[in-house]
Order: C-alpha cells, then sequence, then structure tokens
C-alpha cells in the first residue's frame, strides 16, 4: 500500500511540492508531456508545474498549500481577478436552466448586440459566436478567403493566433519556448499560402504585397503581440497596415484575443484609433469560460452560412454559460471602467521590476501597455520577435523560480505576456516587488 500523504501546510512557496509531484508522475502517463497546453509546461524553466486547485481574486492555491500572487490570470481573461463572486453567480445561474442547449438562445442574442455596441470594427457588421481564439482566428481567416477569392495570408513573425495548420509558421507562445519552429503534422500545402513578416516592419510589408500583388486575402495581426512576450507597435506601424490593406484589396485582421476590452472597453483598436474589417475576440470577453467571437464588416460576414457559402459550425457555440460569463463581465467593465487603475497598477510592478534589475546590474527590458508586461533579460528596444529571442533565457528561468519560491507566479516563459488584474492590490504589489528584488539579488549572486 502507498502511504497516505499528510495534508500540505500553508507556504508561500510555489514551486511543486510533493502532492503536485505524484501528480505530474500521474499525469505524464495518461496526458502527453503531463499537460494539456504546451504552455503550461515548465521544461523552459526545469522543474514540474505546481497544481493550482482553486483562485480567487489575485491568488491562485496549489495542492502544496502555496497561495501566490498571479500574473498568469488564466493567460489573460482574469481581467477583474479570479472567480468574480457577480459573475460566479450569473453562471451558477445559467447552469441551473441547463448547460447546454444547442439551440438558439436570447442570451447569445443581447451578447451578440453588446459586442456589436462596444467595438468599433463591429459596429454595423456582424459577429459569430465560437468557444476558443483558435476557432475564432481560424474561421476569420477562412470568411477571408471566401470573400475576397484569394488565398494567400500575411501574419507577423512571432504571432501567435492558435493552432490551425495554415497558422503555424513561425509562431510564438509555447512554440517559441519550446524552439519549434512549427508543427510536425502539418503538412507543407498547409502553410504554401502562409506569408510571415517581421513586426514593426512596414517596408517588409510593402514587399510582400508588391511580390504577391492581388493574391493575398488578409492580414491577421496582433495589434499589440503578446506571445512573443509584449511587443508594443511603433508609431503609425499600425495605421500604416491599415492604409496598404485598403489600397491593396486586403481584408485586415485584428487578433483581439488577448487584447480585446482589457487595453480598452474597445479593444486595441479603440485605444490605437484604426478600425479592422474583421475582429477575434477571446479571453476576456468569455469571463474566463471558453467563448470566443469574430466579426466585422456586414459585406464580409454575410459570406458565413447560413448567408453564404463560407462554412462554420459549433455544437457549444454561444453555449449558456459562456454567455452568461461574458454579459455578466461586460457589464462589470461597463458600469466601473477599470482602465485607469489597471494602467496604474501595471505601470507600478514595471517600473519596480527595471529599478530592481538596474541596482543589480541586470540587463532588462519591460514592454508595458496597461495591464500587459513582459520583462525581457536583455538590453532593449524589444520591437520584434527576433529582438525577444536575444533575451537570456537561462536568467528568465533563475528568476522565474525565485519568484515561484517567494510567492509569485508568473508564466513559465520569456516569451509571454504577465497580466494585472483589478483585484491586484496594494500588498500584492508589494509582495511582488520584494520577490523581484530579491531574484534579481540571487540572480547576480549565481551569475
Amino acid at each position: 500500500m502507498t502511504a497516505k500523504m499528510a495534508e500540505p501546510e500553508p507556504t508561500r512557496d510555489g514551486r511543486a511540492g510533493p502532492w503536485s509531484r505524484a501528480l505530474f508522475a500521474r499525469a505524464e502517463r495518461v496526458i502527453p508531456g503531463g499537460v494539456n497546453s504546451p504552455v503550461r509546461a515548465f521544461a523552459a524553466v526545469g522543474g514540474e508545474p505546481p497544481f493550482v486547485v482553486r483562485a480567487h481574486g489575485a491568488h491562485i492555491v496549489t495542492r502544496d498549500g502555496a497561495t501566490l500572487v498571479d500574473y498568469v490570470g488564466t493567460w489573460g481573461p482574469a481581467l477583474l481577478g479570479h472567480a468574480h463572486p457577480e459573475i460566479v453567480e450569473a453562471v451558477c445561474r445559467a447552469a441551473r436552466d441547463g448547460l447546454s442547449f444547442g439551440a438558439a438562445t436570447a442570451a447569445e442574442v443581447e451578447l451578440a448586440e453588446r459586442l456589436c455596441e462596444l467595438v468599433p470594427s463591429l459596429r454595423g457588421g456582424l459577429v459569430r459566436l465560437v468557444c476558443s481564439g483558435t476557432e475564432a482566428t481560424m474561421s476569420a481567416l477562412r470568411v477571408a478567403r471566401g470573400f475576397t477569392g484569394r488565398d494567400k495570408i500575411v501574419k507577423m513573425d512571432g504571432g501567435y493566433h492558435g493552432h490551425a495548420d495554415m497558422l503555424l509558421a513561425n509562431a510564438g507562445s509555447g512554440a517559441a519556448t519550446l524552439g519549434i519552429p512549427g508543427s510536425k503534422g502539418v503538412p507543407d500545402a498547409a502553410v504554401r499560402d502562409t506569408l510571415t513578416v517581421p513586426f514593426n516592419d512596414v517596408e517588409a510589408l510593402e514587399r510582400c504585397f508588391s511580390q504577391h500583388r492581388g493574391v493575398i486575402a488578409a492580414v491577421i495581426v496582433e495589434p499589440v503581440p503578446g506571445n512573443m512576450g509584449c511587443v508594443l507597435p511603433q508609431p503609425n506601424y499600425l495605421q500604416r497596415i491599415r492604409e496598404l490593406t485598403m489600397t491593396e484589396g486586403v481584408l485586415l485582421i485584428f487578433d483581439e484575443v488577448m487584447t480585446g476590452f482589457r487595453l480598452a472597453l474597445g479593444g486595441a483598436q479603440e485605444l490605437f484609433g484604426i478600425t479592422p474589417d474583421l475582429t477575434c475576440l477571446g479571453k476576456v470577453v468569455g469571463g474566463g469560460l471558453p467563448l470566443a467571437a469574430y466579426g466585422g464588416r456586414r459585406d464580409v460576414m454575410a459570406s458565413v452560412a447560413p448567408l453564404g457559402a463560407v462554412y462554420q459550425a459549433g455544437t457549444l457555440s454561444g453555449n449558456p454559460l459562456g454567455t452568461a460569463a461574458a454579459l455578466t463581465t461586460l457589464e462589470l467593465l461597463r458600469r466601473d471602467p477599470p482602465y485607469a487603475q489597471l494602467e496604474t497598477s501595471a505601470r507600478h510592478v514595471c517600473e519596480a521590476l527595471l529599478k530592481a534589475a538596474q541596482v543589480h546590474g541586470v540587463a532588462l527590458t519591460c514592454n508595458r501597455i496597461g495591464s500587459m508586461l513582459t520583462p525581457f533579460f536583455c538590453d532593449g528596444p524589444v520591437l520584434d520577435h527576433a529582438d525577444a529571442q536575444k533575451s537570456d533565457r537561462r536568467r528568465f528561468a533563475s528568476f522565474h523560480r525565485d519568484l515561484l519560491m517567494r510567492g509569485v507566479y508568473v508564466p513559465p516563459s520569456q516569451f509571454e505576456s504577465w497580466f494585472v488584474s483589478t483585484a491586484h492590490d496594494a500588498r500584492t504589489l508589494e509582495t511582488t516587488v520584494a520577490a523581484a528584488e530579491a531574484a534579481f539579488a540571487n540572480i547576480v549572486l549565481h551569475a
């Protein structure tokens, strides 16, 4: 018989303890790599992942008894903190009436109306609800190809738009963390029509358009990439993309799965004043549940079945639990917009990281916009995927382990964004700053 482990004592050390290590050993026997998404793996930082049992506000609690300040935030959705009581109550109310119908509901109509009201590119247009960001981007690109009658698409080096075959060309996120330039199992034909150019490089995009004139259906871009780390668009960059696509008759797709409702109520497109033809939404809009959307110009979206010949379907699309969470999230954001508070909190974290790194002589660049930030362990600036790749991953891994040991949970990858929520109060920020200062000191000590 296996001896029963004693329940863990409360701790701030978030490293995997006996319970998490035992769970991970079991997971490795039945799940590829022991995780259901590569970004959850700790291969890049060493050790096993801590297993989470619950979360509330700005904190997660591990099976080993650690309560950690969380900057992963479900990889973005937890803008209002984990388990917001009004969102939880809305989901519970919806669940009592049934989990899924596979039929039309009033809530999905109300949510579509709300999205078309709040997001600039959806005003006067049409939107389709789906279940994941990958589904949204894949569908938007199919619509773009169907509408234009063209096959080629353009994405940015290091841009991650989900794991659809055509989008795994030079992708960021987990692929970048694990050093995978593409993916086995993706036929050459699937990416033959996917063109890539560096982010923030207008001249490269102009050359691409010149070389492939008349055959490009769409440019898909995160207005603020978060999967090569947080990288900011340079002044006028997004405007030039908009001008070029309009000149060439190419559709512009904003992947706002990460930035939608996080940077502003109308997303990055509201913040920068750029209106794309199509927009993909996810993460924050789902309030923590699997819900996403894509939509835009009415003439383009009229291509989608049953109005048009571009087919896309989903049994769980617009399901009652997801729409309940989404409607409540959007109402909370409209009722009391949190963006000034988020800006202040995230700026404080970023400035504290830079100050601590400077004190200890550690090369660090901290990119930030609103409540998204990434500290890159390199001299700046970091303007694209190639710049991000110059980061010292060994130092990042040491930093990550030290933060975890001191009660702060950040993405286990140099190439992901950190997310600040409204639940990150003064106390959690102080914990973060103190942990970071100690971590930078330790980096120098063990250099």
